[in-house]
């Protein structure tokens, strides 16, 4: 590609580039949009060495815990993945992901962390992984 020509499409990309950036994290909210999260929680099926989380349990903590914690809806999908260890190993596990897209308000994160803490505790699970992202929302 001749060097004008090279200039010009860096050029173009980085232009582009910013503006699109700039849009996407300007202060300003689309009209009718509400400040919101998306809340991604994985929960890991597997239970020390040998059991794991059967379907029908996963379906009873969704209708005993996490329904009556959001009532207003919530995705769910299972999902595979994996993760290293404390000691090191790599350990591949089955997983369920609740992704929650709810306003931004007091009460919620309370609601989020009954989720999480029920679940740890009612199938021996360390961790609940909990991805929060920034969102524009309506209803």
């Amino acid at each position: 590609m001749p060097q004008p020509l090279l200039r010009a499409s860096a050029f173009a990309c980085a232009f582009a580039a910013t503006t699109v950036t700039t849009a996407c994290m300007g202060s300003a909210h689309p009209p009718g949009l509400k400040a919101a999260h998306v809340e991604r929680l994985y929960f890991g099926r597997n239970i020390g060495d040998t059991a794991v989380v059967s379907d029908s349990a996963w379906n009873g903590f969704v209708h005993a815990v996490l329904t009556p914690a959001f009532p207003e809806g919530a995705t769910v999908w299972d999902a595979a993945g994996q993760w290293r260890a404390p000691n090191g190993e790599l350990v591949r596990e089955r997983s369920f992901v609740v992704e929650l897209v709810h306003l931004v308000t007091p009460d919620v994160e309370a609601r989020v962390q009954r989720v999480m803490e029920d679940y740890k505790r009612r199938f021996a699970q360390e961790s609940v992984l909990r991805l929060v992202t920034n969102a524009w929302a309506g209803f």
